[in-house]
């Protein structure tokens, strides 16, 4: 059993785009991720599940790897929370920016 932990950092936390994005990431490994936050428990491979844990901006999530190939996985999911919320963060950020209009009037 391998276990790390994540803190949200999105304003959105764990939503739609970085849940399904986890999930899809975490089923290319045979092992069981399991997902905590406060209470409750998800499988990481499921997005609904992700969902459901309602996690907000600065929960901790606590990930449970046990399998096969529990490292591997453990490593490749902490390394892309790490990596892809940082990316998604900046996409939201750079999505929500004004539009620059120039107008001319002759």
């Amino acid at each position: 059993m391998t276990q790390f932990s994540y803190t949200i950092q999105d304003e959105l936390g764990l939503h739609a785009r970085p849940a399904g994005l986890l999930a899809k990431e975490a089923a290319k490994f045979k092992s069981t991720v399991t997902v905590e936050s406060g209470a409750k428990k998800g499988d990481a491979k499921k997005i609904m599940s992700l969902m459901m844990l309602g996690a907000k901006k600065e929960h901790t999530l606590s990930f449970t790897v046990e399998g096969e190939d529990e490292e591997a996985c453990a490593a490749a999911l902490e390394a892309f929370l790490k990596e892809n919320y940082k990316d998604m963060i900046k996409i939201k950020d750079e999505a929500l920016k004004p539009y620059q209009v120039s107008v001319t009037i002759s």
